[in-house]
């Protein structure tokens, strides 16, 4: 505005002291190669402020296209971000719903102009991979890679659990081991990997992972010592495969003291080398378990050892028996292993005074047996039909 005041100023200037002036206008002369040009001072100034004006008018004529244009565009994109946001919102009540093909469209729409592009494209790739199209899920999620940039930990972590659900299992594994490096203690990243080590029999590195998974409280302790136990028991079963017996049991010697002494260890132990016929080892275990602590898993295998010489467990289950009290499933084992060396007498005593703390069917079964061995045939039948009744009042109930 200051400009066209200062122009409108000289213009009116010019027109006032022009008519004083004509008589001593003086003149230009210009030449060019073809052309003669020649005019006076004041037509000469004339002419310059009108190509003023004309550049003034083509300036504000550009301004004004451009301001034109600008708002036209930031119009179309607000009206994209707006339906980006509205098609979003509708993709997650659809994911709600369980419809994966209209969250897939809903969310890859417009995906470039939502307020969070990558979650869009990851939500994409997923429906995708619950419809079952392998192709659409890898192009939502390489497109989710170029549009995150530097942060590429959501992109990630949803690939991995893509691979998971498509049973990918070692490809999830080696992006597992890539995203603990990145960020070890992400809940989330330690769900997948607790998945991927399982289902890929990685068990010593799962074993590893127990204490950060303790630390950011991923499972209860109650969990977390199935977990223990489910990974220490895949290794067993590794070792038995690979090595048999020997191979366990060398196994078993290189553990830490700590693991060696936990009794739910000790049982899963005992119960292998039962498996694979190694009735020394596994007694050897059973007894040192049981000279620890009183331990019911440990109580139920020792029925199943065949060994010609009982003395050592029988010393130990009578010691036991001193020191806790002579309960219902000591009583029961003392009497199977008694039954298993002819031991009738004691059978019966055994099974009697198991069944009179409680009754259990397979107790009344046995001491129905070390009746007839002790020729007690109406005793016998008097228990088996006490076990019936017991049996049908349980059923009826």
């Amino acid at each position: 505005m200051i400009k066209i005041l200062i122009l409108f100023i000289v213009l009116i200037a010019g027109v006032i002291l022009g008519p004083l002036l004509a008589g001593h206008q003086g003149y230009v002369f210009i030449r060019t190669d073809n052309y003669d040009i020649t005019t006076s001072v004041t037509s000469l100034v004339l002419c310059f402020i009108l190509l003023q004006f004309v550049l003034l008018f083509l300036g504000w004529c550009y301004r004004r296209f451009m301001s034109t244009t600008s708002r036209t565009k930031g119009w179309v994109s607000g009206r994209k971000y707006h339906k980006a946001h509205s098609q979003t919102q509708k993709a997650f009540l659809k994911l709600a719903e369980g419809d994966f093909d209209q969250v897939e469209k809903l969310m890859s729409k417009h995906a470039d102009f939502s307020q969070q592009p990558v979650i869009n494209y990851l939500l994409a790739a997923e429906a995708a991979q619950q419809r079952g199209d392998e192709h659409r899920t890898h192009q939502y999620l390489n497109r989710a890679a170029e549009v995150a940039g530097s942060d590429q930990l959501p992109v990630d972590i949803t690939r991995v659990r893509i691979q998971l659900a498509e049973d990918e299992v070692y490809a999830a594994r080696t992006g597992i081991d890539k995203l603990l490096d990145q960020a070890p203690r992400h809940p989330e990243v330690l769900r997948l990997a607790e998945q991927a080590y399982l289902r890929s029999g990685a068990y010593q590195a799962l074993i590893e992972l127990l204490p950060v998974m303790a630390k950011v409280q991923l499972h209860n302790e109650d969990e977390l010592e199935a977990l223990k136990l489910k990974a220490y028991k895949g290794l067993m079963n590794q070792c038995i495969a690979e090595n048999g017996s020997d191979g366990l049991k060398n196994w078993w010697k290189m553990q830490p003291r700590k693991v060696r002494h936990e009794t739910a260890l000790q049982s899963f132990l005992a119960e292998h080398l039962i498996e694979c016929d190694d009735m020394a080892s596994a007694e050897k275990i059973i007894i040192d378990g049981l000279k620890q602590q009183y331990d019911e898993r440990l109580l139920l295998l020792a029925p199943r050892l065949r060994t010609d010489k009982p003395e050592s467990l029988e010393k130990v289950l009578k010691h036991l028996i001193k020191q806790s009290g002579a309960t219902p499933l000591l009583n029961s084992t003392m009497g199977q292993i008694a039954l298993q060396h002819a031991q009738w007498e004691s059978a019966e005593a055994y099974f009697k005074a198991a069944l009179a703390q409680r009754f259990d069917a397979h107790d009344a079964a046995w001491l129905a047996d070390a009746l007839d061995k002790l020729h007690k045939a109406e005793d016998a039948a008097k228990i088996r039909q006490e076990a019936l009744l017991h049996s049908l009042k349980q059923d009826r109930s």
